[in-house]
């Protein structure tokens, strides 16, 4: 059969799930481009800027499962390089496409734009390298392989890959003999059974078990088999903050979200009774540990990743996590604590000035089954990570890279990722002030998030670590509540407000509740203002830092 380059690899993308393309475009991107608006099953997006861009398409990706991004060579790909580097971090599978010079171009290494003037037309590719898990320059001879082989690897792997289409071969026709086999991976029974035996033998002399599961049993789409077996066990679990959302949190097993000795009274007094930690998909970094600060160091440590375990320093491979979990349900496990759950009050609010505790509670009532909420790192993600959030709910973040203002573009790709879900953005006026501009990009789709824009006058997440009353951690105020109105010409489909006491802000989520468009609010926060767990975070940080 004999197929374009271009239509081959986005039928491909298709098969993974693909259904929006991000980014920007450029003049050796363009031939592809017209592929993409001709392709039926696939939209094209279009962001303000490749980094905007880059940032949708990581959050596409968390929700959806895979996406991709397409550039224009060098000044393109360079500006995506950051949000790509985020997604390879926290293990989140982005293609990574970009429109190539012609091959006579690169061939008699011509100096043309986009580049660095030298005929070096590699040096791009091996900067992507360090932050890619494959890499493939399409030819006529390789298009089919090497577009099955790097999607197999972003899919499997749930890591960034990077593809190089030269705007002379995307409309060029190709031979598909026959489709690639893509490798099935199979848990080793053997080392499965030897898997379960050690963890047997702990488990006749441990006074005690928990779990603590994380972002990796999202990145591979294994919340039921991780509730299936939580329900099993009926031991207490929690989650770290950058996997907030993989446990059902209504359940009675779930403690809150660990946050090292910063954690909240109820995980500390389990952690007396435990000594044996099942870690599910859970990668410890500072942010989410309060530096590493473990309640309990003495406990020991089960290991469960998506493709091995370990056990006292033993590595297990090849084992499947959801085949493990399915084991680990046929096991007894037991722990003498209780888990109390408190009753969320309602929220009444009173005319006061709105402070940071006030506006989550409301937030907290606000919330319901199958919303998606995305927080900026700094006050807004400390603050969300303390919150219950309702079946089926996720916590959108980005804790372990945290590059400023990642949360305005990803909310634009979790709401392309599900449209019927309801996206809510808690973002401050600093970070907002980075990517602004694609608030653009939402109303020309007509997409209808909430967006909370907490002006609390600066880098409040900033001057918690260090120069409180420097001006660098200053910026210049904005009437964001304009934003839209700015950025738009259709005033039918936003609403804005500018809030300051707890009942506009409470009239406010109760008006959005029944809306039909984008609901844009600006809420005005002291700049001293900051969750607890950040104040202490930041005492924490400021240590490490020897400031």
């Amino acid at each position: 059969m004999k197929i374009k380059v271009a239509d081959y690899l986005l039928e491909s993308l298709k098969k993974y799930g693909i259904k929006h393309v991000f980014g920007v475009p450029g003049d050796y991107n363009l031939s592809f481009l017209d592929y993409i608006e001709d392709m039926e099953g696939i939209d094209w997006v279009g962001n303000c800027n490749e980094l905007n861009a880059s940032y949708a398409a990581d959050g596409y990706a968390r929700i959806n499962g895979m996406s991709a991004i397409v550039t224009t060579f060098g000044a393109g790909e360079l500006s995506a390089i950051n949000g790509v580097a985020g997604s390879y971090a926290e293990k989140v599978p982005v293609v990574k496409i970009v429109g190539r010079p012609s091959f006579n171009i690169v061939e008699n290494k011509e100096i043309v734009h986009h580049t660095l003037g030298d005929g070096d037309f590699e040096v791009f590719h091996k900067i992507y390298s360090n932050v890619t898990g494959a890499q493939c320059v399409l030819t006529l001879r390789n298009a089919q392989m090497e577009i099955d082989r790097v999607l197999n690897v972003c899919f499997t792997e749930k890591i960034p890959v990077y593809i190089e289409l030269s705007s002379d071969i995307a409309g060029q026709e190709i031979e598909v003999v026959s489709e690639t086999p893509v490798y099935k991976f199979e848990t080793d029974q053997k080392t499965l059974g030897s898997f379960v035996a050690k963890l047997s033998s702990l488990l006749s002399t441990s006074k005690g078990q928990a779990i603590l599961a994380d972002y990796e049993v999202s990145r591979h789409k294994l919340e039921k088999e991780l509730s299936t077996f939580i329900e099993s066990a009926k031991i207490p679990c929690t989650t770290l903050s950058m996997g907030k959302g993989v446990i059902d949190e209504t359940s009675k097993y779930f403690m809150g979200t660990y946050n090292g000795v910063l954690s909240n009274d109820t995980i500390k007094k389990v952690a007396e009774n435990t000594d044996l930690l099942l870690m599910i998909g859970a990668v410890f970094t500072d942010s989410t540990t309060a530096g590493f600060k473990m309640i309990n160091p003495k406990i020991d440590l089960i290991e469960i990743h998506p493709y091995y375990c370990k056990i006292d320093g033993v590595c297990y491979n090849n084992l499947l996590m959801k085949d493990v979990l399915a084991e680990l349900g046929k096991l007894s496990f037991f722990n003498n604590s209780t888990v109390e759950h408190q009753p969320i009050p309602e929220f009444a609010p009173a005319g006061r000035l709105l402070t940071q505790k006030r506006m989550l509670e409301a937030i907290q009532g606000f919330l319901k089954e199958d919303d998606i909420l995305v927080a900026e790192q700094g006050t807004s993600f400390f603050g969300a990570s303390e919150l219950s959030l309702p079946k089926n709910s996720v916590l959108v973040g980005q804790p372990l890279w945290g590059s400023i203002g990642y949360t305005l573009g990803a909310l634009l790709g979790t709401q392309f990722a599900d449209v019927n879900r309801r996206n809510i953005l808690l973002i401050g006026d600093g970070s907002f002030q980075l990517t602004a501009q694609e608030v653009t990009t939402m109303l020309r789709h007509k997409l209808k998030p909430i967006i909370m824009v907490i002006n609390n006058d600066g880098y409040t997440v900033e001057k918690l670590i260090h120069g409180a009353h420097r001006q660098y951690n200053n910026i210049n105020m904005w009437r964001y509540k304009d934003i839209p109105q700015t950025l738009n010409l259709d005033p039918e489909v936003y609403t804005s407000y500018s809030i300051k006491s707890e009942t506009e802000f409470y009239d406010a989520l109760n008006a959005s509740k029944n809306t039909d468009k984008l609901v844009f609010m600006e809420l005005h926060l002291n700049a001293d203002d900051a969750p607890d767990l950040l104040i202490k975070l930041g005492q924490l940080f400021k240590e490490e830092d020897a400031y």
